[in-house]
């Protein structure tokens, strides 16, 4: 039988979770893995807490959880306890770390008094945050969207031609509990007469939206004035609040998106078509 030990992030696991595994790639991912750490640390004053697995002596891999209240990634509710990302390691997988991080949520979400444990999670044939996963361990659909963003009901998800999209799940503590829901982009874009703007929404807490972020300044610094870069970080709660885009590039209100980081050469050829194309194009 394999030993998984589960213990609230020390030390000896901080460079694990600040890189999100990717240990000694790059000082990009190590750079934005301390921004990363000390967001994290600030927040456990308010009960963010980061749960890391140990399989037989090595890390297996993490979970974050934190009061929805204070969740930059969403969803929107109250006195529930976020899941904003769990992962283990594909060489790790099957040994049981995933369950015990599940099992170390609940009981912390028990010991802050939360009335459920919530994670928005994904019905694609992909790794992250499946919710097939997440089902297997009690937790249930409380709402979910196809790709369109329509909502679709709890029957429909049975369908297997409509089973693709986002759900959020929970686990219900306690039966007083209400539903939380999904953030809705409320995204305008506002341009400045003779600038290209660029609209950056970004996650301290996410790696790759953090590394992503980095990337749009320095990219948008090579334009000098001609370029307008406005931030909305997501733990600024009433900013998300308004405009409910907890991660997203917007180049003079055209988004752009590539699933990963947002490479250099991408960020740069948008602002360079915005500029040759004329200020103000959404």
């Amino acid at each position: 039988m394999p030993s998984v030990e589960v213990r609230e992030m020390k030390q000896d696991d901080e460079y694990f979770v600040s890189t999100c595994t990717h240990i000694n790639e790059s000082e990009e991912i190590d750079t934005c893995g301390q921004a990363r750490l000390a967001w994290l640390e600030d927040k456990r004053a308010v009960g963010l807490r980061v749960v890391v697995a140990i399989v037989d002596g090595n890390h297996a891999g993490f979970i974050y959880i934190m009061p929805i209240e204070v969740s930059p990634w969403g969803p929107i509710g109250k006195n529930l306890m976020a899941i904003t990302c769990l992962f283990v390691k594909e060489d790790l997988k099957g040994r049981g770390a995933g369950r015990a991080l599940l099992a170390a949520a609940e009981a912390e979400a028990r010991l802050q008094g939360k009335k459920a444990l919530v994670v928005t999670a994904y019905y694609h044939d992909f790794w992250f945050m499946p919710a097939e996963y997440f089902e297997e361990f009690g937790f249930t659909v409380a709402v979910a969207r196809g790709d369109d963003g329509s909502t679709i009901s709890k029957g429909r998800l049975q369908d297997s031609e409509v089973l693709k999209g986002e759900a959020i799940l929970w686990k219900v503590l306690d039966p007083s509990a209400r539903a939380p829901e999904f953030l809705r982009r409320n995204y305008e874009f506002r341009g400045v007469p003779d600038k290209v703007v660029v609209d950056l929404f970004y996650n301290t807490f996410c790696q790759t939206s953090n590394i992503e972020a980095r990337r749009v300044r320095e990219v948008a610094s090579e334009f000098g004035d001609r370029v307008i870069l406005n931030e909305h970080p997501a733990e600024d709660r009433p900013a998300l609040m308004v405009h409910q885009t907890p991660r997203g590039i917007f180049v003079n209100g055209r988004e752009i998106f590539w699933g990963y980081e947002a490479p250099r050469d991408g960020i740069r050829e948008a602002i360079s078509e915005a500029l040759e194309s004329g200020p103000e194009q959404a």
